[in-house]
């Protein structure tokens, strides 16, 4: 019987990240099935959870950063390693967090160098494409987007002074989102709520149909294509970019040329800019520093979007990860793998190649081939 791997959860370090890996009721779990669980001093303290609350749960409270990853066969992290965190990858390590690789080929490099088993949230995919692991917090993402949006839309704030929801004898908003996956349809729905004239384009027409059986006319859904889409982004107060393909870059639906043609003091948010934007004249921004102005439009970029909310985000993370990260504790990645071939796509590095293939093209490098030996299910 394969001894579980001991699992550690350190300290968040990325700018303005607050989020934690596993919660109180994570760590017990983890401890129901043998294993041992390490929390760095402080780690959950950004989303409102104390020391004492993980060392009821099981956990043992270690002072330094440095100790939980040395100590560790598996670090559960939220984002991916910062440059001060490389030296403690290694080779007998498995690394399960937020990778997005085709955005930060450097982190890439570091893992291959190192050999880090690396394990990436956004690209575990069920065999029906859904992305298990991504939906939590592109669905807080999604509706953060708006809130941002409307906050930036304000005069004080570099934006056009207008209301999403307008007022009586007034017309409202208008809030163009591109993409209808869990981001996009959750901006949306947001924006609809706060009773924005919503247009919401994807190429998918099935998922439109889905979109529209359920509000029922409330949100306007619009076949994707570049007529279209020019036409929406120059009339829209706010612009959400929800485009995903999973594990490599976003591709990029809105140029220069149609940022240009927007209204002095309209707002995008590319939801977007973790996999590389969606949107050309994009560049990531921080929590502290969230916006800059092209061509007058005023871009919200930010890279972690859900850490605004740790509290909620973090809570929701760990209800999508716990199983899997449990599995990857208790029988190892390569079995984790092969009992569950929802993982075997999330697999980005291991013995020093990238071993997914689209992220290995993404990076523009050779695709290693995996130890689990699951063929890929189509999807990715």
């Amino acid at each position: 019987m394969t001894t579980p791997l001991t699992v550690g959860v350190p300290t968040e370090i990325k700018l303005d990240e607050r989020r934690v890996a596993l919660t109180p009721d994570g760590v017990r779990e983890m401890e129901s099935h043998g294993v041992e669980v390490l929390v760095q001093k402080g780690a959950g303290l950004g989303a409102s959870i104390t020391d004492e609350a993980y060392a009821r749960a099981g956990a043992e409270i270690v002072a330094d950063a440095a100790e939980v990853w040395a100590r560790a066969g598996m670090v559960a992290k939220v984002k991916e390693p910062q440059p001060s965190e490389f030296e403690h990858l290694r080779a007998d390590l498995t690394l399960f967090t937020y990778l997005h690789l085709a955005a930060y080929p450097k982190v890439a490099a570091a893992l291959c160098a190192s050999a880090t088993t690396g394990i990436a949230y956004e690209t575990v995919m069920r065999a029906d494409g859904a992305l298990p692991l991504l939906a939590p917090m592109s669905e807080v993402a999604g509706r953060l987007a708006v809130q941002a949006g409307a906050h930036f839309l304000e005069a004080p704030q570099g934006g056009r002074g207008v209301l999403l929801g307008g007022a009586p004898g007034v017309p409202p908003a208008r809030v163009v989102v591109i993409g209808a996956g869990n981001v996009g349809w959750n901006s949306a729905w947001i924006a609809a709520g706060m009773e924005a004239e919503v247009n919401l384009l994807d190429k998918n027409l099935d998922r439109l149909r889905f979109v529209d059986q359920i509000h029922k006319g409330r949100i306007t859904t619009l076949a994707s294509n570049r007529g279209t889409v020019e036409r929406c982004i120059a009339e829209a107060d706010l612009v959400i970019g929800a485009v995903l393909v999973a594990g490599d870059r976003a591709p990029v639906v809105i140029t220069e040329a149609m940022v240009a043609t927007m209204k002095p003091g309209a707002v995008i948010v590319d939801v977007a800019i973790d996999q590389g934007g969606c949107v050309e004249t994009s560049r990531e921004t921080t929590h502290q520093d969230p916006t800059y102005v092209v061509h007058g439009v005023v871009h919200y970029c930010v890279g972690n979007m859900p850490g605004a909310v740790p509290a909620t985000s973090t809570h929701a993370l760990t209800n999508a990860t716990l199983p899997y990260l449990v599995e990857v504790a208790v029988h190892g990645a390569t079995e984790a793998c092969r009992r569950d071939p929802a993982l075997a796509p999330g697999l980005n590095t291991e013995g020093g190649q990238v071993v997914n293939a689209v992220v290995a093209e993404a990076l523009d490098v050779p695709a290693g081939t995996p130890s689990h030996g699951i063929p890929s299910h189509g999807i990715i």
